[in-house]
């Protein structure tokens, strides 16, 4: 599948202030990245350095006043789509050092919270047969409501809503990975059939030798994902975040099959 990708973002910034930014498609085997272009207006400062995992970039800027950003992209995606119940539970013991942090709680996942009800819900299950299980009982029960969350939902708060937008379903599939001893990372993606079209946001998970891609909003499948950049939560891998007041006046993404 070969997608275009075009990002305009537009903020005021009225004091001097130090951002992050990572918008860019990461150049990784599955995903060939033509043309790449991000553009903005004059800032005091500009850097770039590595994603976690080395996947991605991450920009660091300072800047004042208003600051607009544009992205245009075309990714080619070369990744076959695969069955998750197959795949096998990895034992910790014999997890690679890069996969051992995502079984830990974290700011939006508390995974230790929910290790109860993993084993009264999931507990006839292993390996891939059980994140398959935690994903579509997510899609069934879950229900996707653009504004029913905020910046401070944990995936315990959805756990009760029982609604919420991609960023929340994926901390809710965090959460029930790594309480069952499946490493789970979370991860920043562009995807053609998103709506309404946006950032978004599906999970890796670590099973049979490598990491998969699970989307609990069955928005978008593993061969029609654009990754970005991956973390633990949200937390670590926002679009912008900045340090220092900064007011939103547009936000667009657009995502299009082209081949």
């Amino acid at each position: 599948m070969i997608l275009d990708i075009a990002v305009d973002l537009d903020y005021e910034m009225p004091e001097p202030t130090d951002l992050i930014l990572q918008i860019e498609a990461a150049f990784l085997p599955d995903q060939q990245v033509w043309n790449p272009g991000i553009s903005m207006n004059a800032t005091e400062h500009f850097n770039r350095i590595e994603g976690e995992d080395g996947i991605g970039e991450r920009i660091l800027l300072r800047t004042t006043g208003d600051y607009s950003c544009s992205y245009r992209a075309r990714v080619e995606i070369n990744r076959t789509e695969q069955a998750i119940e197959p795949l096998e539970f990895v034992p910790i013991h014999q997890l690679p050092s890069d996969a051992v942090r995502y079984l830990m709680p974290s700011r939006y996942c508390p995974s230790d919270q929910m290790q109860s009800f993993v084993a009264a819900e999931f507990g006839d299950s292993m390996g891939g047969e059980r994140i398959a299980a935690m994903r579509d009982w997510i899609n069934t029960r879950y229900q996707y409501v653009p504004g029913s969350s905020g910046p401070q939902t944990t995936a315990i708060d959805t756990f009760i809503q029982r609604q919420g937008v991609c960023r929340d379903f994926a901390h809710v599939l965090i959460a029930l990975a790594r309480a069952s001893a499946i490493p789970a990372r979370f991860v920043s993606v562009y995807a053609p059939y998103v709506d309404p079209q946006d950032f978004h946001a599906v999970v890796e998970v670590y099973l049979g030798g490598s990491w998969h891609l699970i989307d609990a909003t069955g928005m978008a499948r593993a061969n029609q994902i654009v990754r970005i950049g991956v973390g633990q939560d949200a937390a670590e891998v926002p679009f912008l975040s900045s340090f220092g007041p900064a007011f939103l006046q547009t936000q667009t993404v657009n995502v299009n099959v082209v081949g």
